[in-house]
């Protein structure tokens, strides 16, 4: 009984870290989602029956379909090892299509861009939402507007302080609070509701219909604002690591879910009794003592919403950075329990720099919210196609299936892509501009990082040529063990090279270690390590290869330690670990254009120090350099 009792409370705790980071982003769009409908092109969505009922029936579906139906129940399934988002979907389709099919390529460049977009939103979330919580100033005192912008960076400003604390005490703090969130949002919703009960009509798709049919354009630009209902759903996948499937499916249909819907509906009932209410229906929902507290409220649950896409962002960086689409980065581990909580500074201090220009160029909610929606419904077309494939390839649906589940979903996220491709001349560049930026340095990158290798292979050659070159050379076998950190597993590392013709002395025992990522987020510790002696005519040479998933720490030492037990003899308290530190010139040899060859460089300067990546002890490290001309 109590091992139940344990498991019931170990999901609860999930469920409410996941209520404090994983749905603050769309459990904040009450605050601007319908204010912006009815305040698009100067009104042209009006406070009629027709129309209200149109556009609170289109978000409801909008939430049902896109959310609940697509990312709740179809989208957290389809989880690569228990981690989720676009570049995990991605190396999880990959896994399952066939290597010589076209598609082997194209989802890795369909999760490039779908990731891209995603830093896009991450930027622009936490600007707009914190903005939207603190402008409810100007409903109970409009003397405070001036002070805004300065609020939003200091607030904004200690979000991404606390982020090296980790999502687990983050989301433990902010769950509360979301509880009493979604219990607002559901409340003052249902008070409106009981004042106009004929609001409930609109959970009707009927209405959905006839508002299309009878104004096409006007539901067409409508709809451009409409997905800003269901903006951060992306989010919600990409922190599946952070919390797991179960919790967060709990949440969504216990807790959010039905205050979303009580809460625009209550917004609805609002507009129709009073149409003055559209200037800002969410604070206007509540009585005036409750406006300024809600305020507070608001502001809390905004950052929250900003926690959920900064999440995501780490979890996004860290699989593109060991699927080889970014340089190494360095990621701590803020919880013994989650391996998927993580903190990446470099992600965390470049968003945090974003976040704030946006601030000072756009200055309200109401200006970002022209910006917003490109880089969601992007990534939202991108998820399912990739999700078709994989669910093709993997889980053998026919091809009635696929459609029956594609084709509504697709031409729904299409009609919304398209209408938000109407605000790129009004700051929807900004998005499509970030996501161009991160997809060139990704891509830069992968194709940087194959022609390095390539060359570098060249010059370092063969193990196997060195080893034999050994024998009748006058080279002396120095007492201790040498362990060398070469990530391919068939050449000879530069270290151990330069170190056997510039000194002439090879180490008694000699340990090459290779490292691979491979194509899943987590390789068992039975599996990581694989031990070989090999022949030579001076001292013991033995060749480890690791094994490591794309969500775990290249801990060299502690894999190590797991391949003493499958027979390596080595003393790991007193051996010296020697780098290969490769420095990448820019030459004229083909293979990149010379701008790219420059982005790449600088990207190699900034990558994470490599004895701090792979855990190396500082004292017994030793880092010898090498060229290599791109």
């Amino acid at each position: 009984m109590s091992t139940d009792r344990d498991h019931r409370q170990g999901w609860m705790v999930l469920a409410l870290g996941a209520l404090g980071v994983v749905f603050g982003d769309i459990g904040t769009s009450p605050l601007y989602a319908i204010q912006t409908v009815f305040a698009i092109d100067g009104g042209i969505v009006k406070s009629t029956p027709s129309d209200v009922y149109g556009v609170i029936s289109l978000v409801f579906w909008s939430i049902l379909v896109v959310v609940s139906a697509k990312y709740v129940v179809f989208i957290l399934r389809a989880d690569n090892d228990g981690e989720g988002g676009v570049m995990a979907l991605a190396a999880l389709a990959r896994r399952t299509v066939r290597p010589e099919g076209k598609r082997f390529a194209l989802v890795m460049i369909l999760g490039v861009i779908g990731a891209s977009l995603f830093y896009g939103d991450s930027v622009i979330t936490p600007a707009i939402s914190v903005m939207s919580a603190i402008e409810g100033l100007a409903v109970p005192a409009p003397g405070l507007s001036h002070l805004e912008v300065p609020l939003g960076a200091a607030i904004i400003t200690v979000l991404f302080v606390v982020q090296r604390y980790g999502t687990h005490i983050v989301g433990r703090f902010f769950g509360p609070i979301m509880v009493l969130w979604f219990g607002v949002l559901a409340v003052t919703g249902v008070v409106q509701i009981a004042h106009d009960p004929a609001i409930l009509r609109s959970l009707s798709p009927s209405y959905a219909v006839l508002f299309v049919v009878d104004h096409p354009f006007i539901a067409f630009v409508a709809m451009g604002a409409i997905v800003l209902a269901i903006t951060g759903a992306e989010a919600l996948y990409a922190d599946m690591g952070h919390f797991g499937r179960a919790p967060i499916r709990r949440a969504w249909f216990g807790l959010v879910f039905p205050a979303l819907t009580l809460n625009y509906l209550g917004q609805g009932a609002l507009i129709l009794e009073k149409p003055a209410s559209i200037a800002n229906p969410f604070f206007l929902l509540a009585p005036s003592w409750m406006q300024l507290p809600l305020v507070v409220l608001a502001t809390a649950a905004t950052v929250i919403a900003s926690q959920a896409v900064i999440s995501g962002a780490f979890s996004v960086s860290r699989q593109a950075e060991r699927l080889g689409y970014l340089p190494r980065l360095t990621v701590r581990h803020t919880s013994q329990q989650e391996g998927g909580q993580i903190y990446v500074p470099a992600v965390n201090w470049s968003l945090y720099a974003g976040v704030l220009l946006l601030l000072v160029l756009f200055q309200s909610s109401g200006k970002l919210a022209t910006a917003y929606g490109l880089a969601v419904t992007g990534t939202f077309l991108l998820t399912t196609t990739l999700f078709l494939i994989y669910a093709e390839s993997a889980w053998e649906w026919s091809r009635a299936k696929l459609v029956a589940v594609g084709l509504p979903l697709g031409l729904l996220e299409l009609i919304y892509f398209a209408a938000n491709l109407t605000k790129v001349t009004h700051g929807g560049w900004l998005p499509l501009l970030i996501a161009a930026t991160i997809g060139t340095l990704m891509l830069t990158w992968q194709r940087g990082r194959i022609l390095v290798t390539e060359r570098r292979t060249n010059l370092e050659g063969q193990l196997t040529d060195f080893i034999a070159a050994l024998d009748g050379s006058e080279v002396s076998v120095v007492p201790g063990t040498a362990i060398f950190v070469h990530p391919p597993d068939q050449t000879t590392p530069l270290a151990l090279r330069e170190n056997v013709a510039a000194n002439h002395v090879i180490h008694a025992r000699v340990v090459i270690v290779s490292t691979q990522s491979e194509n899943v987020p987590h390789v068992p510790e039975g599996e990581r390590c694989t031990v070989e002696p090999l022949t030579s005519p001076l001292g013991a040479i033995s060749r480890v290869r690791l094994s490591f998933g794309f969500q775990d720490d290249q801990d060299v030492p502690a894999a190590l330690r797991i391949a003493q037990d499958q027979g390596l003899e080595v003393d790991l308290d007193e051996a010296f670990y020697f780098l290969s530190r490769i420095s990448v010139l820019r030459g004229t040899v083909a293979g990149m254009p010379t701008w790219r060859k420059r982005l790449f460089i600088g990207l190699a300067h900034n990558a994470a120090n490599p004895s701090q990546y792979f855990s190396l002890p500082e004292h017994r490290t030793v880092v010898m350099g090498a060229q290599v001309v791109l």
